[in-house]
């Protein structure tokens, strides 16, 4: 029997980037009706990072234009929905309290059942989204507020193999380009500098090689790029461009022989038990780093695995993987009534304790 189409709203408001999309899934497949994403990198510019209360208020004047442009997009009103998806957390808990409000006036409004996603599962079924890629598979979510390694064997099936216990890479990258007096967000101008830098200046350190798991720590490498480069001052009262782009490059190269190690690991805990042609995916906006996803593409390729990361637009933050994420638990028969609560906090994993430390987005979930 032919499954009916189902056509679901998706939002997404737990850090700065406020958005809103459609996404339908029938007899061809799954396909993005509307993606709209509205950031507010401008307002934060000044104060080095997101600030949670312009955040909050951001997404609460944006959300219902988000709505509109991307039905607008699709061509639908909300008669033509299924039900409303929106991430519960984790995440800002104003931005995230906006986003569950909004989407539970859409829900009483219209007549239409309410879905909350976690965010990280967003994250970690898009791979599905975008390349319908098959259970189980192995994810890396590398990202601005989290770090971790999952097992993903359903929608709401996943097993954390590991994951940093304290800052996230792409927070890591936005404190050193802070250092470094380069604009945010510093994922890009870290690596834009590296580019014409020399990696191996600097002897920095790879931390948690020595210890088998695969948990991961970065504050202490930002921690060395800081003495390298008072020392640096110290000696010649400042920093030449050479210097900047060589600490960059020798930054970044920290950062991607750590994460190819770490998954190396990882890749074979999970090829203990994964069947048919494995898979490595990795989401979230650290992944669009070329020098990051070479050295992961070359650990994939030693054991035999597939490789998968999806388009930038869709690691970063967006409605479309929280719209599909919704998907698959309404296709399951999930729903959850107007008492649904936004959480600053929401392991996938709650099996596993939760990871020591805190970054933008409070403690690693």
């Amino acid at each position: 029997m032919t499954q009916a189409p189902l056509t679901l709203l998706g939002l997404e408001s737990s850090c700065d980037d406020t958005a809103a999309a459609v996404v339908r899934q029938d007899a061809k497949g799954v396909s993005i009706l509307s993606s709209v994403v509205h950031g507010q990198a401008e307002m934060h510019a000044d104060f080095g990072g997101v600030v949670p209360e312009i955040a909050a208020r951001a997404h609460a004047e944006k959300l219902d234009l988000c709505v509109i442009e991307a039905l607008d997009q699709a061509g639908l009103d909300l008669r033509d929905l299924d039900a409303v998806a929106v991430t519960a957390g984790p995440g800002l808990i104003g931005g995230v309290m906006a986003g569950v409000m909004m989407a539970k006036g859409i829900a009483l409004g219209a007549g239409l059942p309410l879905v909350g996603v976690n965010h990280l599962a967003g994250h970690a079924l898009t791979p599905r989204l975008t390349d319908g890629l098959a259970y189980p598979y192995l994810m890396l979510l590398v990202s601005g507020g989290h770090c971790q390694f999952l097992v993903v064997r359903g929608a709401e099936d996943f097993s954390r193999l590991g994951g940093t216990i304290d800052d996230a890479p792409g927070e890591a990258f936005d404190k050193s380009a802070r250092l470094l007096g380069l604009p945010q967000p510093g994922g890009p101008s870290v690596e834009a500098e590296a580019a014409k830098g020399d990696a191996k200046r600097f002897a920095f350190p790879r931390p948690l090689l020595d210890r088998p798991d695969c948990n991961l720590s970065f504050s202490g490498l930002k921690t060395a790029l800081l003495r390298a480069r008072d020392g640096i001052v110290a000696e010649k009262g400042g920093l030449t461009r050479a210097d900047r782009a060589d600490l960059c490059a020798g930054f970044q190269a920290a950062v991607a022989d750590v994460l190819a190690e770490k998954t190396r690991r990882a890749l074979r805990i999970y090829l203990e038990e994964a069947p048919g042609t494995p898979a490595l995916a990795v989401a979230g906006g650290v992944a669009a780093n070329q020098r990051i996803r070479a050295a992961l593409e070359d650990v994939a390729a030693e054991a035999g695995a597939v490789f998968t990361a999806p388009p930038l637009r869709l690691c970063t933050d967006n409605a479309a993987m929280i719209a599909y994420a919704g998907l698959e638990r309404f296709g399951a028969g999930q729903r959850d009534g107007m008492d649904l609560s936004a959480r600053p906090r929401w392991p996938l994993d709650m099996s596993r304790p939760g990871l020591v430390g805190g970054g933008r987005k409070g403690a690693k979930a």
